[in-house]
């Protein structure tokens, strides 16, 4: 049974793989303040928190790099992998869960397990439910806070953003904070609407990071380059201003097609050289705006 599990988790993977070639892909360890290092390979950023309680990491790519991971996390320290967070439910972030949930504890919100526990559908394709090794064990519903390594590590849930189970992740002492999907440094993010995302609650939550955010604090975004205040002020006024111009076009009776014809102003051209194009973004925001999610709650 436990190899129709492990066959089970890799399938998404698998097919994933057939379009792309992980071989060359390196994971690559950077310092970032502290405790805290940031890795970068295939899928979302990566965090890494070293020392004598051992290894903590925040998300775990795709599963075709995870002995990349493993690898990079040896060159770190030799100590255990004691806990794994995730936060949130894409494969890109808990690829490697089917592998480190035998090594580790891993830990989420809530509603991650529950999509995890069930087949669910992402764009277009059924996915299979993960291998009770594979889902988080340790779950929350608003927070936690974990003592490792001598600091505060506190995960805090977005309600429904990019997906209905986002979490940040703080770490106290050391001052960096790993946002997960909820920031993309200079690009326009992704809305999953079929994981119980939402583009007025991911602008929400983006505005509330920005607020609350500590002085000189790092950012690690799900994906992009490292980050600080002035990377995330300038992803909130993008989400303020381009979702309030669709918002304006669509109650003024524009269709999908038009509002793609008319485009965006343009300071936000660059935004668009990422994973999601100006014409898809503009896409989800005439699309999602209105809706909690198109996805059923957990």
């Amino acid at each position: 049974m436990k190899a129709v599990a492990a066959v089970l988790v890799l399938l998404p993977c698998l097919a994933l793989a057939q379009e792309r070639d992980f071989s060359q892909v390196e994971v690559r360890a950077t310092p970032v303040a502290g405790n805290i290092h940031l890795l970068q390979g295939a899928g979302g950023n990566m965090a890494v928190s070293v020392g004598p309680d051992g290894v903590l990491l925040v998300d775990d790519d795709f599963a075709p790099v995870i002995d990349k991971v493993r690898a990079a996390l040896k060159t770190l320290s030799k100590q255990k992998l004691v806990y794994v967070l995730n936060t949130h439910v894409h494969s890109d972030h808990t690829g490697g869960n089917g592998v480190l949930g035998r090594e580790a504890t891993l830990v989420a919100h809530d509603a991650v397990r529950a999509r995890m526990s069930k087949p669910r559908v992402r764009r277009g394709e059924t996915l299979p439910p993960a291998p009770e090794h594979a889902r988080p064990v340790l779950t929350f519903q608003q927070g936690l806070s974990l003592w490792f390594n001598g600091e505060e590590v506190r995960m805090t849930h977005l309600p429904s953003g990019h997906t209905d189970g986002d979490s940040a992740v703080l770490f106290v002492g050391s001052n960096v904070l790993h946002l997960g999907d909820q920031f993309f440094t200079d690009r326009f993010p992704v809305i999953d609407l079929e994981a119980g995302g939402s583009v007025e609650g991911y602008v929400r939550n983006a505005e509330g990071v920005l607020a609350s955010l500590p002085s000189g604090v790092r950012i690690i975004p799900g994906h992009g380059a490292l980050a600080g205040r002035e990377e995330l002020e300038r992803f909130v006024a993008m989400l303020r201003e381009t979702t309030a111009l669709v918002r304006r076009k669509k109650v003024a009776g524009l269709t999908l097609d038009q509002v793609k014809a008319e485009g965006l102003p343009e300071q936000y051209r660059s935004f668009g050289e990422g994973h999601v194009k100006t014409e898809k973004w503009l896409e989800v925001v005439y699309t999602g705006l209105g809706l909690v999610g198109q996805g059923k709650r957990p």
